[in-house]
């Protein structure tokens, strides 16, 4: 048995598959919690653990808390500074925040921690659902060096690339980059292959091309033949590339920075979600390409 307990706050798609992998891994996964209590409950029952009934009883439930939560509002809410709040009872616990928010809620967060004797890291993850589960997740990781080496062997359990980006705010930086090329890549692929298909191409053809040339990029691995199939199970939903394009281009904002190419892939994943899409995959863009699909207007 690994020495750290654990505990989860937000068990959706990637926080369960996270647990049931330091469960794998010899961890004692000791306590769940999430707003919707029957993945709570039913996580619980497949791994042997408790579901918290509160916020502060998980924190006295786990030396280590890894928070998977949807937004910055989520994260507010969890790490409030009253009422049923991670933060109660925090001395000595150390957070790892691995969703995608804004870089100032992580230093906002990481500045509360230090006040009540708790740490919190950075855990940005640049990988899926696959990933988490099979424990081959790139994590970036920001902070106090010191707390990233205390649980590095952790990390090493989760992922199979491991990079100490800085500190605190830095990860989360390089996380909204990474997410910003990743759903500009995809909305790329969509218009191509999209096109392609108004013209008649053979798909599977014009793809393979794409793989041998300048068109190619991962998302044509991962997404291209969803896309034709219009297979679009969830991985990464449209609402959460919507989310994590609009962080990306505030920080363009911040920094005086001009990104049309990321505003107008914003733009598609926020019409989307206004029709409804939101909780496909992020593959399901083509949606708004391929002819005769949808109803949504092409006017972006």
């Amino acid at each position: 048995m690994k020495e750290k307990t654990i505990g989860f706050v937000g068990v959706g798609r990637m926080g369960a598959n996270m647990a049931r992998r330091l469960k794998d891994q010899g961890y004692a996964v000791t306590m769940v919690y999430d707003r919707h209590r029957h993945l709570a409950e039913s996580l619980a029952a497949e791994l042997g653990c408790r579901v918290a009934p509160t916020l502060a009883e998980l924190t006295a439930a786990a030396e280590v808390i890894l928070t998977v939560v949807t937004d910055d509002a989520a994260m507010r809410a969890i790490f409030s500074p009253s009422g049923d709040s991670l933060l109660t009872g925090a001395d000595g616990r150390l957070f790892l925040n691995c969703a995608t928010i804004s870089p100032q809620l992580h230093q906002e967060v990481a500045a509360a921690c230090e006040k009540v004797g708790a740490a919190a890291l950075e855990a940005c993850m640049a990988s899926s659902i696959t990933q988490a589960r099979e424990g081959t997740l790139y994590l970036m990781i920001g902070g106090k060096e010191s707390d990233y080496l205390a649980v590095e062997p952790l990390l090493h359990d989760l992922s199979t690339a491991l990079r100490y980006v800085g500190p605190t705010g830095k990860a989360a930086q390089v996380k909204a980059l990474v997410n910003m090329v990743m759903n500009i890549n995809t909305a790329g692929l969509a218009e191509g292959l999209g096109l392609g298909a108004a013209l008649g191409l053979d798909l599977a053809m014009l793809k393979e091309i794409f793989s041998q040339t300048g068109a190619n990029s991962r998302v044509l691995v991962t997404d291209g033949d969803d896309m034709i199939a219009r297979e679009h199970d969830c991985f990464f939903s449209a609402a959460h590339a919507a989310k994590d394009s609009g962080i990306a281009n505030a920080l363009a904002s911040e920094a005086g920075v001009k990104v049309p190419l990321s505003r107008a892939t914003q733009a598609q994943y926020d019409s989307m979600v206004a029709h409804g899409l939101g909780e496909l995959d992020k593959s399901a863009i083509a949606e708004l390409t391929f002819p005769g699909r949808t109803t949504i207007e092409h006017s972006l």
